[in-house]
């Protein structure tokens, strides 16, 4: 019988996916990230085809998803399921309302995502009314996994880095210089790669120069992107989803007070609040 609802919260790095079946079963799967603004809708469906998702027994598939600004971007996304799964009914949203559905709910406030990439957003409990525009990992994202990777590896390769640091990167990495400028300016998915060298600025926090970056990163995330919405909102705690909010929590916190701001949730991915949101509605 075809019953079932899935729902996906999709970034750049990863995607969790949970399928509900209308006895509340729920059963959880991870693919790769999907970004429709990075990846053509062959590449996509060519992807998922392969997963453990049964796709011929889907009613319903709610899609949040990185990228999914409107426009192309969503066909993309729609192009590529309704390739293997022609039966359903798709819904796509940003990963931003997934965050907004997860962290707040249907209240007022600002929700924030800090993972491979980063957004914001102010929501009136229905729809997002303001946005500062993210800009993706070359004109923006401050505070993310890629930005924060940018700029690790830039201070090692300029030698602001103390030299143990540095050569502890470079062997961590396992390429070399050539190899690392080639990942970042010509192979697939450089964000991913550069968002990856969290893992080894979490492993190496206690050293102040790291600490100070992800404290930087985040302070330049509050200032260019939370500052401008309005004084109302921001005087409520502030909520994050992500990874790297969710890793680095104590940082972020501590950049949130330096800034006069108040933390709120933080939450490593928004799909058990979407899952618990979906049973909610099904019981009605």
């Amino acid at each position: 019988m075809i019953n079932n609802i899935l729902i996906a919260d999709s970034g750049s790095t990863k995607t969790h996916w949970a399928l509900i079946a209308n006895d509340g079963n729920v059963q959880h799967i991870s693919t790769a990230g999907i970004n429709p603004l990075y990846q053509e809708a062959s590449e996509i469906s060519s992807m998922l085809s392969t997963s453990d998702i049964e796709w011929g027994s889907i009613e319903h598939i709610y899609f949040y998803g990185a990228g999914c600004i409107g426009g192309k971007a969503n066909e993309t996304i729609t192009t590529a399921i309704q390739s293997i799964a022609p039966q359903a009914i798709i819904t796509i949203q940003s990963d931003l309302m997934a965050a907004c559905h997860a962290l707040l709910g249907n209240r007022a406030g600002i929700a924030c995502i800090l993972g491979t990439g980063a957004n914001s957003c102010c929501f009136d409990g229905e729809k997002i009314v303001a946005n500062t525009p993210p800009l993706g990992f070359i004109l923006g994202d401050e505070g993310s996994g890629a930005y924060i990777g940018k700029r690790l590896l830039s201070d090692a390769l300029k030698g602001i880095l103390p030299t143990d640091i540095s050569q502890k990167l470079m062997q961590w990495i396992g390429i070399g210089y050539a190899e690392i400028i080639n990942k970042v300016y010509k192979q697939p998915y450089p964000n991913r790669f550069l968002a990856s060298l969290t893992h080894f600025a979490a492993d190496n926090i206690d050293r102040d120069e790291i600490h100070n970056i992800v404290l930087e990163a985040f302070v330049t995330f509050i200032d260019r992107n939370l500052m401008r919405y309005d004084a109302d909102m921001l005087a409520q705690p502030i909520n994050f989803v992500g990874s790297v909010a969710f890793n680095f929590e104590y940082i972020l916190a501590e950049a949130i007070e330096m800034c006069g701001l108040q933390i709120g949730n933080v939450e490593q991915n928004p799909i058990d609040g979407l899952i618990n949101r979906q049973l909610q509605l099904m019981q009605k």
